[in-house]
C-alpha cells in the first residue's frame, strides 16, 4: 500500500486542478488522480474561452464568490506567467424584463457593481457586430471578458505539482470505501489511503457519487467557430464584447470575440439546449442541422457571423434540478469527504474559488465562503426537469 496523503482529490479538471493546487499551497500531502491526460478535452475544461463577468443574473449570492475568483485569477496569472483572463467587456442582452437582463441590474444594483445600461440604438453605435431589436437592451460590464480554460488548469496543475502534489493521470479511481479515521482509494494500479477525500468528478458525478442523492443531468453542448463574412477585425476584441442573449422565447445565445485572431474565427454556443447524455454514449460528431441551426440564429443577432465554420466541439454540462452548484461536505460522509458537481454549465468563472472553498472544508470543515446555495440537501431525491 502506498504512503498515507492528507488528501485525495478525485478529478484534476477545472475544479480539481484548483482543489490539488488551494491544498498543496497549504503545506497538505496531496494524491490527485485523473482518469484522463493533463488538460484533456473529454469532459468540460476546454475549448479556448469561457465567460467571465460579475453581475449575476443566476443570483446575486455568487458575486461575492465571483470577486475572489478576480482576485484569485490575477495571483495565478502572476505565478504562472499564463495568459488566463482578457477583460474585453461584455453584455447580456434581452428584454428589459428578462432574466439576462433584469437579473443582471439587480445583482450590479445589489452588489454596487460598476455597470451602464444601454439602448439598442447605443448597442449599435458601440458594438456594430450586435443587432439588436428596437425594443432589446443590454447591461455593460466593462469588467466582463474570457478566461482560457486550458491555461488556467495547466497553471494550477503546475502550482500543485512545484508545492509537492502527486498527480497521477490516465489513472481513474475504481472504488473507495472508509478506512480508519479516513479514507481508502483504490486504482487498477495501486491502493491509496488519505484522511480525507474531495470529489470533483465533473460529468461522472452520476456514477461516482451515487450515494449523494442528487439528480444530475449530463447534457451534451456544441461549442462553434466561425469565420465572420465581413473579415475578422470587426470580431476582434478590441470591437466585440462577451456577450449572452436572451430572446424572447427564452433561448439564450453566448459568444465571444475571435480572440486568437484573424485566422481563429469567433465562437458562440447555445446555453441549454443539448440532448442528455452520458460521458460514455456523448456524440462528438458536430451535425450539419445544427450547424445550419446556429447560423439561422446568428443571422437575427450577430449577422456578420454565420459565415465560414471553421470547427464546432461538444462539451458536457452536468445540470442539477435548479441549476446552482453542489459544493459541501458529503452529507453521508461528513467527516472525511468533500464534494464540488453539478456546474451546470456556468461554473468554470469560479475556479480557483471553488479551489480555495474545497481546500477549506477538507482541511478545516467549514469556510469563509458563502455556499449556503450549495448545500446538496435542498436536491436530495428531487426530480429533474424534462
Amino acid at each position: 500500500m502506498s504512503p498515507t496523503y492528507d488528501v485525495i482529490v478525485i478529478g484534476l479538471g477545472g475544479m480539481g486542478s484548483a482543489a490539488a493546487h488551494h491544498l498543496s499551497a497549504r503545506g497538505a500531502r496531496v494524491l490527485g488522480l485523473e482518469k484522463f491526460g493533463p488538460v484533456h478535452n473529454r469532459g468540460s475544461s476546454h475549448g479556448g474561452s469561457r465567460i467571465t463577468r460579475q453581475s449575476y443574473f443566476e443570483d446575486s449570492a455568487y458575486v461575492p464568490l465571483l470577486l475572489r475568483a478576480y482576485e484569485l485569477y490575477d495571483d495565478l496569472e502572476r505565478a504562472t506567467g499564463r495568459d488566463i483572463a482578457t477583460l474585453c467587456g461584455g453584455v447580456m442582452l434581452g428584454l428589459p424584463d428578462s432574466r439576462t437582463v433584469a437579473g443582471s441590474l439587480s445583482s450590479a444594483r445589489e452588489w454596487d457593481l460598476p455597470h451602464e445600461m444601454l439602448d439598442a440604438k447605443e448597442i449599435r453605435r458601440r458594438f456594430p457586430t450586435l443587432a439588436p431589436k428596437d425594443d432589446e437592451v443590454a447591461l455593460y460590464e466593462r469588467r466582463a471578458g474570457f478566461l482560457r480554460p486550458e491555461n488556467t488548469v495547466a497553471a494550477h496543475l503546475q502550482l500543485a505539482t512545484q508545492q509537492g502534489a502527486d498527480l497521477h493521470f490516465d489513472e481513474p479511481m475504481s472504488r473507495w470505501e472508509p478506512y480508519r479515521d479516513g479514507v481508502r482509494v483504490h486504482t487498477a494500479e495501486n491502493t491509496y489511503t488519505a484522511g480525507q477525500l474531495v470529489f470533483c468528478p465533473g460529468a461522472w458525478a452520476p456514477q461516482l457519487l451515487a450515494d449523494l442523492r442528487v439528480p444530475l443531468s449530463i447534457e451534451r453542448q456544441v461549442m462553434y467557430w466561425f469565420q465572420p463574412k465581413r473579415g475578422t477585425d470587426p470580431v476582434l476584441p478590441a470591437h466585440h464584447p462577451v456577450y449572452i442573449w436572451e430572446n424572447r422565447a427564452g433561448v439564450h445565445v453566448y459568444g465571444f470575440p475571435a480572440i486568437d485572431g484573424p485566422d481563429g474565427g469567433a465562437k458562440v454556443a447555445f446555453f441549454h439546449k443539448g440532448e442528455v447524455t452520458t460521458p460514455e454514449t456523448i456524440d462528438r460528431t458536430v451535425h450539419e442541422d445544427e450547424i445550419r441551426a446556429m447560423a439561422d440564429h446568428l443571422s437575427g443577432c450577430v449577422p456578420d457571423l454565420p459565415g465560414t465554420l471553421l470547427k464546432g466541439v461538444t462539451c458536457m454540462f452536468s445540470n442539477t434540478a435548479d441549476e446552482h452548484f453542489v459544493i459541501a461536505r458529503h452529507p453521508a460522509h461528513p467527516e472525511s469527504v468533500t464534494v464540488a458537481c453539478g456546474f451546470s454549465g456556468h461554473g468554470f468563472k469560479f475556479v480557483p474559488v471553488v479551489g480555495e472553498i474545497l481546500a477549506d472544508l477538507a482541511l478545516t470543515g467549514a469556510t469563509r465562503h458563502p455556499i449556503g446555495l450549495f448545500d446538496p440537501a435542498r436536491l436530495i431525491d428531487t426530480v429533474l426537469p424534462h
